[in-house]
């Protein structure tokens, strides 16, 4: 491969049909720590796809040898066709944005942004032509002469962002970048990252263990445990039909209802749990092991004990009765918490469209109510 004008690599064209990165059964292990175990993965141009799990899951060891920082112990990554395992991280068209953001203290925001651009011997005024053009992108003009210290953290995110960006990288990598912001100024960035992305049209991988997060920015998301991906999916996908118990659980809050089955036909089966009977439409595919039901909260609805059969649920519905033993008031939602007749707790979602007073209250006797459509089957 020929080098290019970055001290990178020069990479053939990408076909329309093939993916851009391409990681083929890597493995990285750490002593007799496996963190990144047989894994695959294809990512096609132009896509924001997010690495979403808990911490020590390995998705930061995965960027790290897609960013080669880390080489894999064994597998291949591919780039355009092309394996870059041996790729030093300065010659890879693969820039990196850092949690910490790694701003040089000493230097400008203009000679922060300049610094990878330097050291791959640019032109002046391209250097130049670029750093007008990566400011003007994250919107700091007028902060050219501006010392990190005295940015707030958005501008230093920004910063960061602009200088991993300047050097025009086929995919940018992003660890955590979120993290060190307050919510309100986190969620204002994601819109602005997204909008970014889509106005450039660069790859971007983001690596993250908020769900919010992943959901709100990624086209896609790889959800990892124990070094392997569990999942692959839209953000949709991924919480309509989670593949297994732990996806259900650690994406969002979800109500799950455990016991034998006690029928089944081409449409529905049903499990006894705690003396209730409920019932999920499976859509013909089942697990092979012993199953679980699982319903998200909002797809729990209440309506109270003594309420009129002709506004209540209907007898398709699953009807579990109980009590409310628990509110909480999340401005857009409040969360109830109904302990069932059997004494488990199901939870439910309410949207709050009034600014009226809460319907329910602590101690009051409800009917909680979903349908089999909404509900999901999984393995336990």
């Amino acid at each position: 491969m020929a080098e290019n004008e970055l001290g990178g690599e020069q990479m053939p064209g990408t076909a329309p049909s093939q993916a851009l990165l391409r990681i083929e059964s890597v493995v990285k292990s750490f002593g007799h720590h496996r963190a990144v175990d047989r894994l695959s993965l294809e990512i096609k141009a132009g896509e924001f796809f997010a690495l979403l799990g808990p911490s020590g899951c390995g998705k930061t060891t995965l960027l790290r040898m897609l960013a080669g920082f880390e080489t894999p112990d064994e597998g291949r990554i591919l780039l355009d066709g092309s394996d870059i395992g041996s790729v030093l991280p300065h010659r890879r068209p693969v820039n990196m944005m850092f949690q910490n953001y790694a701003l040089f203290p000493h230097l400008s925001v203009r000679d922060n942004i300049a610094f990878g651009l330097k050291r791959a011997a640019l032109p002046r005024d391209e250097i130049e032509t670029r750093v007008a053009e990566m400011l003007a992108l994250v919107r700091l003009e007028g902060f050219e002469v501006r010392k990190p210290d005295q940015l707030s953290g958005g501008q230093k995110q920004r910063v960061a962002l602009a200088r991993a960006l300047a050097r025009r990288p086929r995919i940018l990598l992003l660890d955590e970048p979120l993290a060190a912001l307050d919510k309100k100024l986190r969620e204002n960035t994601q819109i602005e990252l997204m909008e970014l992305q889509r106005r450039l049209g660069t790859t971007f991988i983001i690596v993250t263990h908020d769900q919010e997060e992943a959901m709100t920015m990624a086209s896609r998301i790889g959800v990892m445990k124990a070094g392997r991906l569990e999942q692959v999916a839209t953000p949709r996908e991924l919480y309509e039909a989670p593949v297994s118990r732990w996806i259900a659980e650690f994406v969002g809050d979800i109500n799950l209802f455990e016991g034998p089955e006690t029928s089944r036909n081409a449409d529905c089966l049903t499990v006894a749990t705690g003396g209730v009977a409920v019932k999920a439409v499976h859509g013909g595919v089942l697990p092979a092991a012993a199953v679980s039901i699982a319903v998200r909260p909002e797809k729990v609805r209440l309506s109270p004990s003594h309420r009129p059969a002709q506004t209540g649920p209907g007898e398709s519905f699953n009807q579990l009765s109980g009590h409310i033993v628990d509110i909480s008031y999340l401005g857009g939602q409040s969360i109830y918490s109904v302990r069932l007749d059997n004494g488990a707790v199901l939870k439910s979602s309410v949207a709050n469209t009034t600014r009226a007073a809460a319907d329910y209250s602590p101690g009051q006797s409800v009917i909680a109510w979903f349908a089999p459509e909404d509900c999901v089957v999984l393995a336990q």
